[in-house]
């Protein structure tokens, strides 16, 4: 082996080492992976099934708020859509993107691969960075599964119509499926919290259902505080306080405040987290 005057070998380059490809094909042929992405188009079609054994009567334990959503995501394919978004934003979506995050690195770690891993060798930002963004990639098919099947299934069942809210005049199918469009983006960001913190949880920690239920539940912890009206203006430090703005972006006019603040919110914590994952990472002592 020919050592170049840096002490490296001759031909290594650590930006060669783990490709995204790779990695991307071998999370693709993990259980979990197509176990999780598989529920994202099975969830629509399991819902839309279920519509179909509406008896139609009226001892449905009143007409509230779900009720009424429950009517109109028979009123179109568009509408269908919000209403498959709706039922998994605050839960669904969280364990699943919990799940690609904080897997990832302790996974490796439980299995004893790890070390090797590094020992190729990757360079550790290499690794976390390759392992991230893959989950992140995983994390976004997940969501756009979801959204994409229930689109098509419900324009097939209940056709193309506008979109209805109850937060909303109706609005046209074209810009209707551009609102849509900008939920799921938002929903996206506000994500990158769950992601961060697991993957977070994911490097300190060797076991992957430590790391992934320890998300879920400090995502849960932080909806039950925000409903905590005692605690005033520090709910709006909370990273699920602006959870469900993307209500915000069907309304009429569009209200964008409380989105924007959202994003912001979301990044910086999602920041944070990945921050301080590469740097405990970086020092890591890895013995698995």
């Amino acid at each position: 082996m020919v050592v170049t005057d840096a002490g490296e070998a001759r031909g290594y380059r650590p930006s060669a080492t783990m490709p995204f490809g790779a990695e991307f094909r071998r999370q693709a042929s993990r259980r979990r992976t197509q176990l999780a992405l598989g529920f994202m188009v099975l969830l629509p079609l399991i819902i839309l099934i279920a519509f179909q054994f509406d008896s139609g009567g009226d001892d449905d334990n009143g007409r509230n708020e779900f009720a009424s959503l429950v009517e109109l995501a028979t009123s179109g394919g568009l509408n269908f859509t919000l209403f498959s978004i709706f039922v998994s934003a605050s839960f669904l979506l969280v364990v699943v993107v919990a799940l690609f995050c904080g897997d990832t690195v302790a996974s490796e770690a439980s299995w004893g691969s790890l070390r090797y891993l590094l020992a190729i060798p990757v360079p550790r930002a290499r690794l976390l960075t390759v392992k991230l963004v893959v989950a992140l990639a995983y994390s976004g098919l997940a969501l756009l599964l979801l959204a994409g099947t229930a689109l098509l299934a419900g324009t097939l069942r209940y056709g193309w119509s506008p979109l209805r809210s109850t937060v909303a005049a109706e609005l046209e199918p074209t810009e209707g499926l551009l609102r849509l469009l900008a939920v799921l983006g938002y929903l996206a960001v506000v994500l990158l919290v769950v992601a961060g913190l697991a993957f977070l949880l994911s490097v300190i920690t060797d076991a992957a259902l430590g790391a992934v239920g320890g998300a879920v539940l400090l995502w849960i912890l932080s909806s039950i505080l925000d409903q905590i009206t005692a605690l005033g203006a520090l709910r709006d430090f909370l990273p699920t306080h602006f959870s469900t703005a993307w209500l915000g972006l069907l309304s009429t006019p569009v209200q964008t405040d409380d989105v924007v603040r959202g994003c912001i919110s979301a990044v910086s914590y999602a920041t944070l987290f990945w921050g301080l994952a590469f740097w405990r990472f970086t020092r890591k002592d890895i013995t698995s």
